[in-house]
């Protein structure tokens, strides 16, 4: 299975609250493949909220995304259009 990854930065203002969490979960939930978020050295399954939230990924936090799967690489093309757009927070 093809695995690719990618670097984003949080720039919402808010950080990835719930609210981000959750359309990120949201997003992640839609493809077969599997994501993991790392933040330095830790990592999270991409597809569980409450995870997603321990991050505590404040604005400005580079976060990486990986993704393996059939469709990994769309996966991780919708996810970081939710970074791209501040998560509709701004």
């Amino acid at each position: 299975m093809p695995k690719v990854a990618i670097e984003v930065t949080v720039n919402n203002c808010e950080g990835l609250h719930a609210r981000p969490a959750m359309q990120f979960v949201d997003v992640a939930n839609k493809f077969g493949s599997n994501v993991v978020v790392y933040r330095e050295t830790d990592a999270v399954d991409g597809k569980s909220v409450m995870q997603m939230i321990t991050l505590g990924a404040a604005q400005g936090t580079t976060l990486k995304i990986e993704a393996d799967g059939e469709d990994a690489s769309a996966a991780l093309e919708s996810l970081k259009k939710l970074f791209d757009e501040k998560f509709g927070e701004e």
